[in-house]
């Protein structure tokens, strides 16, 4: 087992990585830009190193930085996280050629699975279900309009590199197909150097299921079972659970199979994840592979008891997988909400700033990987994430009552945060059914205000409900005490603008 790692990430998932590290007795370095200098991640590793400026050129994605931060720290290994260099090959190439090992998948399958025509063509070998489209990319518009006539539409419009929901077009009839190819690779272009472009038939009222996938250098391969991800915003997740309510044990098995499959069909190797589209007819179909640790891995742990990043640590230290699938089973559900410095009111648009005043929910089946702090000043140059909220319960109806409780009693204040949203959206009758599609927050939230007229009063009215709630006199069936205002329990701190 390595001695020491570096982490090439910041945030919430640095400080996960860290978690692990501290238990299995391996030293971290951080790694950050003087924008981080007092992030907690910084102050919680046992060595940090500085890279230079907030741009991410010239520090979370510099390559020559990183790998002479790690040279000279003496660390032997080097955990990517999500995002930034997650999923880059000339990274995790690089590593291999200073002798350093790149936790998470040769840099060969990296570079195979993250072109999406490149990753169709192994899951066609492999016999993996794979949704109808174009098996090379296509820069004439015309051709794609001859395509999208064989398919039928409506048809998708998609980036061949990158993802994170950039270069994705939906179509609907041959007169938008042009601007919709011209849109598309202009932010392929721009967002990953690449601006070649696919077409894959779009399935209406589709679900979006992956599967954790683990992968040993040995040819031994598992599932970790199924993530529901269908509520999505601008084709990012926001709300994940598991199990899935639209998966059953024999759906299961298939589709678990199918993820094995294409782990084996690409040789891969650590963890990672198979994502499909689940169609109305339960029929389910190849999307993608994320060739890394998923943000929403930790509802996985919380229903398995797996820890992730600890099987990506053996398996690239060399060890052999000890998991065999017939050992992994789920119990109870779990939900997971991203909280982003965001404004839901805003097409969810980053609202970067200082946490005047933050506290975490915690109770049982209550966890929250968070990367922030109160006096913190979310930056506006990465992505806007503050944490994620984890619950646990023995059955999906309790744990959505837990998950509210939690987000109720989740106090951020100074930036905006789609909380009041997320609470929104899980009281909803449609997300109580499990009627959840990719295409959910549009049906049902295009127009979404919150019920107080303003987010910030909305989270100012929940914890003031919160606080009311704590005063009951169970003995007494009474209400005691009962809180006019935040403001009449925090002394002279008051919040401005």
């Amino acid at each position: 087992m390595f001695k020491k790692i570096l982490i090439a990430n910041r945030g919430e998932i640095a400080r996960r990585v860290l978690f692990t590290c501290r238990e299995m007795g391996i030293e971290t370095v951080a790694i950050y830009s003087e924008v981080d200098r007092k992030a907690i991640h910084v102050v919680e590793a046992d060595e940090a190193v500085c890279l230079g400026e907030a741009e991410p050129s010239q520090s979370y994605l510099n390559i020559d930085k990183i790998m002479d931060a790690a040279k000279s720290t003496g660390a032997e290994a080097i955990h990517p996280g999500y995002g930034f260099l997650a999923e880059n090959s000339e990274f995790a190439g690089r590593c291999q050629q200073e002798g350093i090992i790149f936790i998470g998948p040769p840099a060969g399958v990296i570079r195979d699975l993250g072109d999406k025509i490149t990753a169709r063509n192994i899951m066609l070998k492999g016999g993996v279900p794979v949704i109808p489209g174009m098996t090379q990319a296509e820069p004439d518009p015309k051709a794609i309009a001859l395509e999208a006539e064989k398919i039928g539409y409506p048809v998708l419009i998609k980036a061949s590199a990158g993802g994170g929901g950039k270069g994705i077009r939906v179509v609907r009839t041959a007169e938008e197909i042009e601007d919709s190819c011209m849109a598309a690779s202009r932010e392929a272009l721009s967002a990953f150097g690449d601006g070649t472009i696919y077409l894959e038939k779009f399935f209406d009222k589709a679900k979006h299921i992956e599967f954790q996938i683990l992968a040993d250098q040995f040819g031994n391969a598992i599932h970790v079972l199924e993530r529901e991800c269908s509520i999505q915003r601008r084709h990012q997740k926001i709300i994940e659970e598991t199990p899935s309510p639209a998966v059953d044990d024999d759906l299961r098995e298939q589709m678990g199979n199918a993820a094995v499959a294409a782990a084996k069909a690409s040789g891969y190797v650590n963890a990672g994840t198979v994502e499909f589209l689940l169609d109305e007819q339960k029929n389910f179909y190849f999307l993608e592979v994320n060739t890394r640790l998923q943000v929403e891995h930790p509802i996985t742990e919380m229903i398995t008891g797996i820890d992730l990043v600890r099987q990506q640590l053996k398996i690239a230290s060399g060890e052999e997988l000890e998991i065999r699938q017939e050992q992994v089973k789920g119990r109870g559900h779990a939900i997971e909400c991203r909280v982003y410095a965001e404004d839901p009111e805003n097409n969810f648009y980053p609202s970067p700033g200082k946490i005047i005043h933050m506290e975490e929910p915690s109770g049982p089946g209550v966890r929250n990987d968070c990367g922030v702090y109160s006096g913190f000043e979310v930056p506006m140059d990465y992505d806007p994430i503050i944490s994620k909220l984890i619950t646990h319960a023995e059955d999906r109806d309790q744990n959505i009552q837990r998950m509210i409780k939690s987000l109720k009693n989740y106090i951020l204040l100074g930036v905006k945060t789609p909380i009041p949203f997320l609470i929104d959206v899980l009281q909803s009758e449609a997300f109580g059914k499990g009627e959840v599609f990719t295409d959910f927050i549009d049906t049902h939230f295009s127009s979404w205000k919150p019920e107080f007229g303003d987010a910030d009063l909305a989270r100012i009215a929940y914890i003031v409900d919160e606080m009311n709630a704590s005063r009951r006199k169970a003995e007494t069936g009474t209400v005691t005490n009962l809180v006019p205002s935040p403001f009449s329990t925090l002394g002279n701190w008051r919040l401005t603008k």
